[in-house]
């Protein structure tokens, strides 16, 4: 087993459809008013920027991000990664009655030196904490939806 390899998948019912949903995710750059954890994007060019993500622990994770599939019709957003993860991230919306049905998933080798050191005892904790940050996102996207701000 590679201990340095992480596989997630989270799932957020939202009572939103798809469609604004999926205007809201597909501004990365708006992220950080909205999901407390992404603390800085900066756009590189239409289809790349950087990011630099907290959560409970005490470590910032820094990446550059790149669009490979932006697919509205099928409901997709998809990121390689590449910094302190190395990866991809994707975002498939479904409609699921008057709301959507958000799935995340993400597939990353950590690189980030002090991380790679602490991989096997701090597993359960760095998987704990990436759960508390989706858990954040969700609340905040709930509320950014809710207060009609996905036109900011």
């Amino acid at each position: 087993m590679d201990w340095c390899h992480y596989r997630f998948r989270s799932r957020w019912d939202l009572p939103a459809p798809p469609a604004a949903v999926y205007d809201v995710l597909q501004r990365a750059d708006h992220y950080p008013n909205w999901w407390p954890q992404v603390r800085e994007v900066v756009r590189l060019d239409d289809t790349s920027g950087t990011m630099r993500i907290r959560s409970a622990l005490p470590y910032d994770l820094a990446f550059t991000a790149r669009e490979v599939r932006r697919d509205q019709a099928a409901g997709v957003l998809e990121i390689e990664m590449a910094g302190d993860v190395d990866g991809w991230a994707r975002w498939t919306l479904t409609a699921d009655g008057i709301g959507t049905l958000a799935r995340y998933d993400q597939e990353v080798d950590v690189t980030k030196p002090l991380l790679r050191r602490l991989a096997v005892p701090g597993r359960p904790v760095f998987r704990a904490n990436h759960a508390l940050m989706m858990r954040a996102g969700r609340r905040g996207l709930l509320a950014y939806l809710a207060a009609g701000a996905q036109g900011v």
